[in-house]
């Protein structure tokens, strides 16, 4: 398996074939822009399409897996799952490491219990160590049982829950720190890749559902990213100034009208909705209100940002990342039960097509909504990663049994999301000329030969805009 990292299973593939790189062609091999790949498969995939091949390149797998998300980026309904795997892989581009990590806290009170407690949780998630998530979720419930049994050392523990989710957030910031101040080239360079990753997504014309964006991560590197995209999103924030979290969302939409047009005003193009399923670095609660701060991308605390009129009394403590519950386990409840609705909305009905990205499958409430999603015969799930480090992305491929329903792409070659955005992802734009063009040069084969085009199939097929 070491040898052959990457997994590709597309379009009628009936298992999914291994593969490694075998040679690259180019005298300079550490320079990943013009070094030429040659790679492999496992003599035990035996692949259909490599026709008897011994190797294949990038070109080769890009006319395989190009067409094939193109196709799907065009249903009915389109949503994006992302992970902490695209905030490592933009971070690597711009400081040339991967982003911070967040280490477990040191915790005097009850630490021992605690961790044990987060240990078991995490191995109960399919994850060999508990990180520090699993730390803050048991802390907090063990810290509201010693408030229920007046136990003094209720305010030692929440003092340590402060300073930890204190230092979690100081470890966010660092990642985005660290993308901010990059070298002005990488970080051109990392953001362009962003945004051609964002618009290839988000290139749906106004007919179509638009894009949902999901993510697990705390930092805000796609909201970011889709400001410098000039993406729209629309999530669950109302206002500018201070924006509040409202339950009731309205089926809000973005429209605009064509001069001398009459009749119903048209969607306007590269809107999407967008949901932090875990919550935000800047998200607070204050009273009963979750509200969003205004702090800039790349901050490198977030104290002075809580140091302002009306948030005297608020501590990292309100910080609404999950599983953090600043008071009881209704507040706990609210923002995210709302979010995690969204989800299942978005991505368990007919026609609809989810990608994940960076998501390593290491949250169980998530896999039972992409489950579900699966028991309908119409949907489609893509699994781009890097790498698969807790081994269950292909447990769960084998458990779920939807082969037919499941695309993959695993692996350096296939998943770094500079040969991403480069070799298989589809033209990161609304491309009305290329589809006309071809359309016309058919029309032309047609009049010209008397005949109908050689690849009837095509000719008498639908256009994607109507798929």
């Amino acid at each position: 398996m070491s040898n052959y990292p990457n997994i590709i299973k597309v379009r009628d593939d009936h298992e999914p074939t291994f593969f490694g790189v075998t040679s690259i062609t180019e005298d300079e091999p550490d320079n990943k822009n013009s070094k030429e790949m040659k790679f492999t498969s496992d003599p035990n995939s035996n692949p259909a399409w490599l026709n008897g091949s011994e190797s294949f390149s990038h070109w080769d797998l890009r006319s395989r897996i190009e067409p094939w998300l193109t196709a799907l980026f065009q249903s009915e309904h389109l949503s994006l799952l992302a992970g902490a795997g695209i905030t490592h892989a933009v971070h690597y581009i711009a400081a040339n490491k991967p982003a911070a990590g967040m280490s477990q806290l040191n915790l005097n009170t009850y630490g021992e219990e605690i961790n044990k407690a987060a240990k078991e949780s995490s191995e109960a998630s399919g994850r060999k160590e508990g990180n520090i998530e699993d730390q803050l979720r048991v802390a907090n419930e063990l810290f509201t049982g010693l408030e229920i049994l007046n136990d003094s050392k209720a305010s030692d523990l929440k003092e340590e829950l402060e300073r930890g989710l204190q230092k979690f957030a100081d470890a966010i910031l660092e990642s985005e720190k660290g993308i901010a101040t990059a070298q002005e080239h990488e970080r051109e360079l990392a953001f362009n890749t962003l945004v051609t990753f964002l618009m290839s997504f988000a290139s749906r014309t106004g007919v179509r559902d638009r894009l949902n964006i999901f993510t697990t991560n705390y930092d805000r590197l796609i909201e970011t990213g889709a400001e410098i995209a000039g993406l729209h999103l629309i999530d669950r924030f109302i206002g500018n100034i201070s924006p509040i979290f409202r339950s009731s969302r309205l089926d809000i939409d973005m429209h605009y009208n064509p001069p001398g047009i009459r009749g119903e005003p048209r969607y306007l193009e590269g809107v999407v909705r967008f949901s932090k399923l875990h919550g935000s670095i800047d998200w607070l609660q204050y009273g009963n209100d979750i509200r969003r701060l205004g702090l800039p991308f790349g901050a490198s605390s977030i104290t002075p940002y809580l140091d302002v009129a009306g948030y005297s009394d608020v501590t990292a403590h309100e910080m609404m990342i999950y599983p953090n519950a600043a008071k009881d386990q209704e507040t706990a409840n609210y923002p995210y039960v709302e979010l995690f609705r969204d989800l299942a909305s978005a991505i368990c009905r007919p026609n609809s097509t989810l990608v994940t990205y960076g998501y390593s499958f290491g949250d169980e409430h998530i896999n039972r909504v992409i489950r579900d999603m699966l028991t309908i015969p119409s949907t489609h799930l893509v699994i781009i990663s890097y790498d698969d480090p807790l081994g269950k992305i292909m447990k769960l491929y084998d458990e779920w049994g939807r082969h037919s329903q499941i695309s993959l792409l695993i692996g350096p070659e296939l998943a770094d999301i500079t040969n991403l955005t480069q070799y298989y992802l589809p033209k990161a734009a609304i491309d009305k000329t290329t589809s006309r063009m071809s359309d016309l040069l058919k029309q032309r084969m047609t009049s010209s030969n008397g005949t109908k085009p050689i690849n009837e199939a095509d000719s008498d097929g639908p256009d994607l805009e109507e798929l």
